[in-house]
């Protein structure tokens, strides 16, 4: 029945003129990060691929887990026969962004069936979340999106979904054919320069986003990626700070 559901509300938002202008124009929006987000798709690929695990898991990864950090994260640890318990803990560091991303999408989501704010939320990803809340700053007052926020965050959203999918899909199938010399890991690091750089909207934002990575580099010798925890840590405090010193809500 929630398909059926599903269905019919695509249908019938389709079949609105605004809902269309606004998911083109979230296609449109969208298309620089979107390359961004192909880079780091193909280097992901690349690195299930060759990471030793088998076809059937690494395609499941790509296709239901959607997360490159957690994924290039959790991988090496699968291969290596980490406990359960380290890969699950690697993996909810690493999205818990996507936590304080979900605080702000409640204000433009919140209103709707829970199985639509579980698809929403499969989708939403870093650009996207980014570029919405940039194009859409004020959210509705009844927490349920708009025509043009609906329309537009699919937009974006199914846009950064396909280009994710097709790149990891291609470099998994074609990880033998692509050169070592292509120097993959250096692509991956533009495509994450491309996805963050245009989410440091204000000083607050910025402040938070250089300590962090000043104190990534500074703890780089810890093992087991505990420079990326100590990171995250350095961001929170370090944003917290800069709202409140520069009165930011």
């Amino acid at each position: 029945m929630r398909v059926v559901s599903l269905w019919s509300a695509w249908r019938t938002s389709t079949n609105d003129p605004a809902w269309r202008r606004a998911f083109a124009q979230g296609r449109r929006d969208i298309a620089g990060a979107a390359l961004g987000t192909m880079a780091m798709g193909l280097v992901a690929g690349v690195a299930m691929a060759k990471s030793g695990v088998g076809l059937g898991v690494i395609l499941a990864m790509s296709l239901l887990v959607f997360a490159s950090a957690s994924q290039l994260a959790c991988l090496p640890l699968i291969a290596a026969g980490a406990p359960l318990w380290v890969v699950v803990a690697t993996a909810c560091v690493l999205n818990l962004r996507f936590v304080v991303f979900s605080v702000n999408w409640r204000r433009y989501f919140g209103g709707h069936r829970r199985w639509s704010r579980v698809l929403l939320s499969y989708l939403a990803g870093d650009p996207v979340y980014a570029q919405f809340v940039y194009r859409h700053p004020q959210p509705s007052p009844t927490a349920r999106a708009t025509v043009q926020q609906h329309g537009y965050f699919l937009g974006l959203a199914l846009t950064n979904w396909a280009a994710w999918h097709v790149a990891s899909l291609a470099g998994i199938f074609l990880a033998d054919a692509i050169p070592a010399a292509w120097g993959l890991r250096f692509i991956g690091v533009l495509a994450l320069l491309a996805l963050a750089l245009p989410m440091l909207t204000d000083r607050a934002v910025r402040c938070s986003a250089l300590a962090a990575g000043a104190v990534a580099l500074a703890t780089a010798w810890l093992p087991m990626g505990l420079n990326v925890v100590a990171a995250i840590a350095t961001a929170f405090v370090a944003g917290t700070w800069a709202d409140r010193r520069w009165g930011v809500r």
